[in-house]
């Protein structure tokens, strides 16, 4: 797209005028975007790599319909020009950024839940819902949806559906792929097919091929997602949180072995280093947490005598190595304890005069055994590098999410954050881990897929081939091509 900032015109390059006349007659034409000052928004997510390398689209589509969608689709395959999928734009990889152009289509308007079927454990929404507004609409009845990403307030159902995110409860509940039953998916020709069974309202199947889970985490290169059946749960009755302190991260990393030893599965591990912990008590006045070189955050839920015991369990063996350990089944210090996790993203950047907090390397998962090996290692990649790299996240399940904190003016900096980042990816792929657990690929960990995968990336290849034959769909993300600036 080629624009005019003086007067805020635009002129379509890679979308020809025609497309954008063929769209603006396909959708309201106030929900057609061309001018350059629009278009700048959609050319970032929350990644590094965005920051430095922005990608812009040439038109912003706003549906509010499947029937929307697939005609969008269909323009756009006839024109040959490629189709970026986004939501909330929280993602952490280039995932919803246009890798050359072409069409995004903004789905954050198609945002209502269409059915709650809680007799059948079951909702169906459209993929604009925000996270939490389902939650707070479900809470009343006794229902929740269990997957708890970080963004809550801000990501969408349909992003956590195209990148199979997880979060904190993963370790009791699993992924958000666990709780899709079916959905409803716009192919790139424009065909509208629905997975899972066109009328079903079972909660398992095998019949035929399972199309939703081939979709589930595809980051919008194989279809648009447009409608959602998940399965939801009942809330627990009683949430405890149990908190210890370690003189050394090792230690932190060794006692969450020592708790699956245990015969314990919390709902919740989540993990803090020192530097996570001054963070959140920079961001919220008031706030004391326990000193230590890492602090474990322990969830428990269920019937009150079970979040009793279960918590004393925990406690018993956290006390085997820890300085300080503490629990509580009170809400309002329940609320307290788990706050500091809670802001830690958010307050991150505040350790550092004049630093952000940057998304690179930040979502290795390792196996359980290597987690003390890992948190020591990124330790490490931090002091040669000479700047603070954060380190908090899910250690139940041995998702680590690292955040190097560097001055984006200092371009020498610049640099080692990007070595830093590639260290950490492959420190994962050496203790036999994977370079992302819950945030995707995108166009950010394209590079690592050949080695994560070998022959098997050419096999998904072969499925981007059948379903996107001239490759439109968010063309350059996940390695599934050459395209794009991936």
């Amino acid at each position: 797209m080629t624009a005019s900032p003086e007067n805020g015109t635009s002129r379509p390059a890679g979308a020809s005028s025609a497309l954008v006349r063929s769209l603006r007659a396909l959708v309201s034409a106030e929900r057609v975007l061309t001018r350059h000052q629009d278009l700048i928004v959609y050319s970032y997510d929350a990644s590094f790599l965005t920051r430095l390398k922005p990608g812009l689209p040439d038109v912003v589509v706003q549906p509010q319909t499947t029937a929307e969608v697939a005609a969008v689709v269909a323009a756009a395959a006839e024109h040959g020009v490629p189709v970026t999928p986004r939501g909330a734009g929280t993602a952490q990889t280039g995932g919803p950024v246009p890798a050359r152009g072409g069409v995004v289509l903004d789905l954050s308007r198609m945002n209502r839940v269409l059915e709650t079927d809680l007799d059948n454990l079951q909702v169906i929404v459209e993929p604009g819902v925000v996270h939490a507004t389902l939650n707070a609409a479900l809470e009343p009845q006794g229902f929740f949806f269990p997957p708890d990403p970080g963004s809550s307030q801000m990501c969408t159902i349909g992003g956590m559906v195209a990148g199979n995110t997880s979060g904190m409860r993963a370790v009791k509940y699993g992924a958000t792929a666990e709780y899709v039953l079916g959905l409803e998916v716009v192919l790139a020709d424009g065909t509208v097919i629905t997975t899972g069974g066109l009328r079903s309202r079972a909660l398992k199947s095998v019949s035929g091929y399972d199309l939703t889970r081939l979709f589930v985490g595809s980051e919008g290169t194989l279809g648009v997602i447009t409608r959602i059946r998940l399965k939801v749960i009942p809330v627990p009755e009683r949430r405890g949180v149990v908190m210890a302190a370690f003189c050394s991260i090792e230690a932190a990393g060794e006692t969450v072995i020592d708790v699956f030893r245990a015969r314990l599965r919390p709902a919740a591990i989540e993990i803090m280093d020192r530097t996570a912990c001054r963070a959140a008590m920079l961001h919220v006045p008031g706030l004391v947490l326990p000193q230590g070189e890492g602090v474990l955050f322990f969830q428990v839920d269920g019937p009150p005598p079970a979040v009793t015991y279960e918590a004393e369990k925990l406690a018993a063996v956290c006390r085997r190595r820890a300085n300080h350990v503490e629990w509580a089944e009170d809400p309002a210090r329940v609320n307290a304890l788990w706050q500091a996790r809670a802001v830690v993203g958010a307050a991150s950047g505040r350790v550092r005069e004049e630093a952000t907090r940057v998304c690179a390397g930040e979502d290795i998962c390792v196996p359980i055994i290597q987690v003390p090996a890992a948190l020591a290692a990124i330790q490490e990649i931090s002091r040669r590098h000479g700047f603070p790299i954060l380190t908090y996240g899910h250690i139940g399940d041995g998702n680590l999410h690292a955040a190097p904190l560097i001055d984006m003016r200092d371009l020498a900096e610049v640099d080692r954050a990007h070595q830093a980042a590639d260290e950490i990816h492959r420190l994962a792929l050496r203790i036999n881990g994977t370079t992302t657990a819950e945030h995707g690929v995108g166009l950010v960990r394209a590079a690592y897929m050949d080695e994560e995968h070998g022959p098997a990336l050419g096999v998904m290849r072969a499925i981007k081939k059948a379903l996107d034959p001239a490759g439109i769909m968010n063309p350059g993300k996940m390695g599934l091509g050459r395209e794009g600036r991936g």
